[in-house]
């Protein structure tokens, strides 16, 4: 019923997974990973037990080949599944049942893993590992997004689109630095799946991707002045020299928490503001 891939960055502090499939939620059942842990993608006939054993079994330094050995081992049902496996170091493993929906099959290699079944032709899992394994200087989620992109391309499920998702998690990397979760992001069901969950991951970055340090702004003189002006003209007085109160109700509000600096902007930040207030065309005279 799907294809997907799983994978750790090359520093090693993410671990993630992206998924097709034309049956619903698919992000909802697949997926499950731990910070600096490991990452599993359980599909075809789903075993949700698979996930919790797996991380389980990861978190005692067990490898990924060794997590789908004995996960399958200990499963009757193991001719019907499909899994994939990534750990914390190491090449990555799959295991595709024997009883599953053809074609059916599955890669692995340092870091990643990619299967997929109900697909067109073994071309989609190919995809999958080339543009995985060409994406090295993407980001890592729209690297992963980039995969499943490339695998939908060759073609994908045979039965058509529903639904996609992506996960990516890392070490305090979730909102605020509160949890692990560092993306998760679900297209449910929709006739463009794969395009959808692109769309909604670019909003995710806009809004809660930190800000590089290289390119922060110092809110100071004209900039600051700027600043007031716009936030003012919003409904945010704000003092000209000092703007920064103001810039943070806003930007609350705006869900642009995550991306401020103190006594600096984050352009991307600058550049929603600008964007904000409405244009006032110049006033016509007469001829």
């Amino acid at each position: 019923m799907t294809f997907s891939l799983v994978a750790r960055s090359d520093d090693g502090r993410l671990h993630g997974i992206v998924v097709a499939s034309r049956f619903l939620a698919a992000g909802a059942l697949v997926p499950g990973a731990a910070a600096d842990v490991g990452a599993i993608a359980t599909q075809a006939h789903v075993n949700l037990a698979y996930r919790p054993q797996g991380l389980a079994l990861l978190r005692t330094g067990v490898s990924a080949a060794g997590v789908v050995a004995g996960l399958v081992a200990a499963d009757p049902e193991r001719d019907h599944r499909q899994l994939g496996v990534v750990a914390a170091t190491g090449p990555g493993a799959t295991w595709t049942g024997a009883h599953c929906r053809g074609w059916a099959g599955g890669q692995a290699g340092d870091g990643w893993a990619a299967q997929g079944n109900i697909l067109t032709g073994p071309q989609v899992v190919d995809a999958l590992r080339d543009a995985w394994l060409a994406g090295v200087d993407l980001p890592f989620a729209q690297r992963l997004l980039t995969a499943l992109r490339a695998g939908e391309a060759a073609g994908g499920d045979r039965r058509g689109r529903q639904s996609a998702g992506l996960l990516v998690v890392r070490r305090g990397g979730g909102y605020g630095g509160t949890g692990d979760v560092m993306i998760d992001l679900r297209v449910d069901d929709h006739p463009d799946p794969v395009t959808e969950l692109d769309r909604l991951l670019a909003v995710h970055t806009l809004l809660f991707s930190r800000p590089d340090p290289a390119t922060l702004l110092d809110l100071t003189g004209a900039l600051a002045a700027e600043v007031a002006g716009l936030l003012t003209g919003l409904g945010y007085p704000a003092d000209p020299a000092e703007p920064e109160d103001a810039l943070v109700a806003w930007a609350g509000l705006e869900n642009l928490e995550e991306r401020l600096a103190p006594g600096r902007i984050d352009p991307v930040v600058l550049a929603h503001l600008r964007a904000a207030v409405p244009h006032v065309p110049a006033p016509r005279t007469a001829a």
